[in-house]
């Protein structure tokens, strides 16, 4: 095979996660330790002894497909956002999703393994990864390997700190509340952790102050806005998913 030829990979699995649009998805994984996602395995490689030894693993490594940014291609420099969005790099010295083959690299923490016949599942936390993320390959996470304390990691040295308080209203509290019951997850901390990252675009911040702004996590549209100082948590209004 020429390295000129195309090379076709099926994915292995997909990705159920709360997050169903890109806005808002943290940066990088492990920012947002409250976000739960679910890999199913796909045939033929829904096979119980296919995962024999993962339990042993407290983390893994996902190879996969940016496939909500797929279509619109790649550039050959892009603008990273922890710039301030206005500084250009290669995209081969950031993680922006518009890449020559959109592939990532994301790690997440493994709760559990579940094998009921060939219906095989991995819970998983931490996860950046959109809902329906078709998942190319899994790879234990090596501390010793993969951890370097010696590392440099030019312009991005540390992890970002949360910029901003989160604030809820009374009505947003009430439905976080159901939405904890509904899908058994701390639905207030997941939302506290994405807001506190300020996920809008960095040429916004300080812009739009009486602007409210709004994100599609599990059935629901987040919506917040910044007042003075903070952020507050509006309301968690449902969504026609059939739409």
């Amino acid at each position: 095979m020429s390295f000129q030829d195309k090379i076709l990979f099926n994915p292995i699995g997909t990705i159920s996660s709360p997050y169903k649009e890109k806005f808002g998805i943290p940066r990088q994984p492990g920012l947002v330790t409250a976000a739960r996602a679910t890999l199913t395995l796909l045939p033929p490689y829904n096979q119980p002894e296919i995962v024999r030894g993962l339990e042993g693993f407290s983390h893994v490594w996902l190879i996969f497909v940016f496939h909500g940014t797929q279509a619109q291609g790649w550039k050959p420099t892009v603008r990273p956002p922890r710039l301030g969005g206005n500084a250009r790099l290669g995209v081969f010295a950031t993680r922006s999703t518009f890449r020559p083959n959109p592939i990532g690299l994301s790690v997440a923490e493994l709760c559990d393994i579940t094998i009921q016949g060939n219906h095989i599942t991995l819970e998983l936390a931490g996860a950046d990864l959109l809902d329906g993320t078709p998942i190319l390959d899994i790879k234990p996470y090596l501390p010793y390997a993969d951890a370097l304390t010696h590392a440099s990691a030019g312009f991005a040295p540390d992890a970002p700190s949360p910029q901003q308080t989160v604030v809820f209203s009374a009505k947003a509290s009430l439905q976080c509340a159901q939405k904890q019951a509904q899908y058994q997850t701390d639905v207030r901390l997941l939302i506290e952790q994405i807001l506190s990252q300020d996920p809008r675009p960095s040429y916004q911040h300080g812009q739009q102050a009486g602007r409210v702004y709004a994100m599609r996590l599990y059935d629901f549209d987040l919506r917040w806005h910044y007042p003075a100082s903070g952020i507050e948590v509006l309301e968690l209004a449902d969504f026609d998913q059939s739409l």
